[in-house]
This record gives structure tokens, C-alpha cells and sequence, in this order.
């Protein structure tokens, strides 16, 4: 293992994904599933998010994108928090959600919006009180 480059992963994991879900995912861990986060936090959160060629909030954005087409719920879920931490807006998550339904189909789509507005709840974010086109504080 790349001890550097897994620091720098699990930093960035840190910083996307937030404190409390890095502990319980790493918390969780046991001899069986340790290598998987190991290679998380080198290879995906290290190599991958930890390289400079794209922003964090372009990452979030095809995450999302993928884990809508793949209906992966609760990786979407994550990464939807996620890309709030980043600093998407309600707009460009609206967008790219629409486009989702282009080119994923409807279904995808709806599904997509369905676990968006969850996240938004549970995090205490009315989309009908916050302006669209500025991140939401997720202090």
C-alpha cells in the first residue's frame, strides 16, 4: 500500500463525505472488509478524487450522473450529501438530474429526485427557502 497516497485519499474522502461517515465506514471494518477500504482510500479517494484534473464539484456531478443510470440508492445518497459539501447548487443538481432522465430514462430520473429530495430533508434544506444558484451551508 502507498501509504501517502491512502492519507491523501482518506483526507479527501474526509472532506467530501464528512467526518462521521469516513469513522463509521472505517469503524465498520473488520479483517474481511478492511481491504476494500484500504483500497477506497488509495485507489478511488487517493488516485482518482485526489488528482487535480477535475474539481470536486465535476466529480460529484458524474458520480451522481452514474449512480442514477446504475440505480445505486444509497452510493447516489452519499454522494448527493457529498456534492453539497462541495458546493453544487440546487441548480446544477437539478440540471444534471434532468439530464439524467435524457439519457438514463425517466425512471432513472425519477428514482434520482426521489432519494435527492431525502437527502435534502434529512439534512433540514427546503429547497423552497434556499436560493438555487448559491451552495448550501452545510456548516
Amino acid at each position: 500500500m502507498d501509504k501517502e497516497l491512502h492519507d491523501k485519499g482518506l483526507s479527501v474522502r474526509r472532506a467530501v463525505l464528512g467526518d462521521s461517515y469516513v469513522d463509521r465506514a472505517m469503524g465498520n471494518a473488520d479483517s474481511f472488509s478492511q481491504p476494500l477500504q484500504d483500497i477506497l482510500n488509495e485507489y478511488c479517494w487517493g488516485a482518482v478524487w485526489g488528482d487535480a484534473g477535475l474539481s470536486r464539484k465535476q466529480r460529484s456531478l458524474n458520480n451522481l450522473c452514474m449512480l442514477s443510470a446504475l440505480n445505486r440508492t444509497e452510493e447516489f445518497k452519499t454522494h448527493f450529501r457529498g456534492a453539497l459539501r462541495n458546493g453544487v447548487t440546487l441548480t446544477e443538481l437539478q440540471q444534471t438530474l434532468l439530464q439524467v432522465g435524457i439519457y438514463c430514462g425517466i425512471p432513472a430520473a425519477v428514482e434520482a429526485f426521489r432519494n435527492a429530495r431525502e437527502v435534502l430533508k434529512a439534512e433540514g434544506i427546503d429547497p423552497d427557502k434556499v436560493p438555487h444558484d448559491k451552495p448550501v451551508d452545510m456548516g
